[in-house]
């Protein structure tokens, strides 16, 4: 037994050092081998109930001692906590805490740029738009991170974002895809559609503008002289209507007036960033009157202004704002100076850009449905970003109060994903009685794989592990990252089952 229980020891030893060192995809479902046939599967519980000190439900002002009933992976109904208990013995009153929906970035490049999608949805976003690089169909939503891909950017030849990023020629593979006429355009927004693209999104953008990202050198390589080419007034128009008559949005990337005006006379439902440039304010009072969505990155962009008119991304979102603009929170996950999930400084320009001349409650509580129920409405995704009944179970939650405070918003304390818990610090989940509790179920639940049970708890380093002789198989918890493992002599794989958090509503140890 000292020797099996030494090599059990090693090998996790070897994958936590790994972790440490390296990502933390080697206990991830990104980044793992599973050797086969799946071993433990938490289901969902059948219902839990979550209350709090404050409750936002992504529509109405936060409710004080509110209290949301979740069945399985969808929100059945909130209410006070004392209407709900009956309804549900699994309950977990977080105290002085706030509950809300799961947040919607509508601008990131998780694909494309590599970005670890746990730390993403760990950190409270559980939706993303993936607006540029590979194609791929809609993933997540039920303990992973939901990924809404528009696959690669319509592009000019030789114009961006392959200018600038690179990819060679482009394709399907690529953060860009060039047509020439409106005959490839109409063929590659049906081959994106029907890859599994959510919306489609063209690059209308000649480059010049002072402060922006895409003129700056990337990987060393200059910056292509410009003005860069762009698509025709035609292909645009052609993008458009293919994609509307196919159902989908069309995001468009335009940061200065050319581009700008080419996409509001080709009918774009969104631009992807507020413009970097200096826009025509009779252009942009027509942007509002045509109404289109404007995606916020206004942080990631911050640096976005003309050094001679001191005009730029501020004036812009400034202008919009007064002329009654439609925002939706985007904070461009996948560039290096922004956070991998929630971004509470986003959230505070878009507050203090939008707000006009005074700031009020409903100011702030607009700034947080710009990334919950307004962002689910605009992805043609609703109820996603709300609390409603039929909802997502997508929800987190947070110490304090995230509307004086929206820096709270990146250190979320709760996070669940289609009803499956992700993050869960309210409660002490690696106490010997939890750890006890959930080995003891598990033998029960899967006696064919942890047998016999009653086998006695080792607690050794990191660890807290039971071994069955008779099938050979060890399933312990780390006090590293409070995820289950497993692992069967025989191959000497080590697997992540997923968080302990999301197990303990399941085995009725929370």
């Amino acid at each position: 037994m000292t020797n099996i229980n030494f090599s059990f020891n090693k090998k996790i030893t070897i994958a936590l050092i790994l972790w440490q060192g390296i990502s933390f995809n080697a206990f991830s479902h990104d980044g793992e081998d599973h050797g086969g046939s799946v071993t433990l599967a938490p289901g969902l519980p059948e219902c839990q109930i979550l209350a709090a000190a404050r409750l936002f439900d992504g529509v109405n002002f936060p409710q004080n001692n509110m209290a949301v009933l979740i069945e399985g992976d969808k929100i059945k109904r909130i209410g006070a906590l004392t209407e709900l208990s009956g309804s549900c013995a699994n309950q977990i009153n977080l105290g002085d805490a706030t509950i809300l929906p799961g947040f919607i970035e509508s601008h990131a490049h998780i694909t494309f740029q590599g970005v670890n999608k746990n730390a993403v949805l760990e950190h409270g976003v559980t939706t993303v738009q993936d607006t540029g690089g590979p194609l791929q169909a809609k993933e997540g939503g039920d303990g992973t991170l939901r990924l809404l891909s528009v696959g690669p950017i319509i592009q000019a030849a030789g114009g961006y974002p392959l200018n600038v990023f690179g990819g060679g020629d482009g394709g399907y593979d690529k953060v860009g895809i060039p047509v020439t006429s409106t005959t490839e355009a109409d063929k590659v927004v049906t081959d994106l559609i029907a890859g599994g693209a959510t919306a489609i999104k063209m690059a209308l953008e000649p480059g010049g503008e002072t402060g922006a990202p895409w003129m700056q050198p990337h990987d060393g390589v200059p910056v292509p002289e410009t003005p860069w080419p762009m698509l025709s007034q035609d292909i645009a128009n052609a993008i458009v209507a293919k994609a509307h008559a196919l159902g989908k949005r069309v995001l468009v990337h335009a940061g200065e007036n050319t581009g700008f005006e080419r996409a509001l006379n080709a009918g774009v439902d969104e631009f992807a960033h507020i413009p970097c440039g200096e826009i025509r304010e009779d252009l942009l009072q027509r942007a509002v009157d045509q109404g289109v969505t404007f995606v916020t990155t206004i942080d990631t962009l911050a640096a976005c202004v003309d050094t001679a008119t001191g005009k730029g991304i501020h004036s812009n979102t400034m202008s919009l704002a007064s002329k009654g603009a439609k925002f939706i929170y985007g904070s461009e996950i996948g560039h290096d100076n922004v956070p991998w999930g929630i971004n509470g400084e986003e959230l505070h320009m878009i507050l203090h850009l939008t707000s006009g001349e005074s700031i009020d409650f409903t100011d702030v509580v607009n700034v947080i449905k710009s990334a919950t129920s307004k962002a689910g409405e605009h992805l043609g995704l609703a109820p996603l970003g709300t609390l409603a009944a039929g909802a997502p179970a997508d929800v987190i939650a947070v110490k304090g109060n995230p509307f004086q405070k929206f820096k709270l918003l990146e250190y979320p304390q709760l996070v669940i994903s289609g009803g499956r818990t992700i993050v869960n610090k309210f409660i002490n989940q690696s106490s010997p009685a939890s750890i006890e509790c959930f080995l003891t179920w598990a033998e029960g639940k899967y006696p064919e794989l942890l047998s016999p049970a009653g086998q006695t708890t080792v607690v050794s380093s990191l660890y807290s592990y039971r071994y069955y002789p008779a099938t050979q198989v060890y399933a312990g918890i780390s006090s590293a990252d409070n995820h289950v493992y497993f692992m069967k002599q025989a191959d000497g794989l080590l697997r992540s089952e997923g968080p302990l958090a999301n197990w303990l509503p399941v085995s009725g140890c929370q």
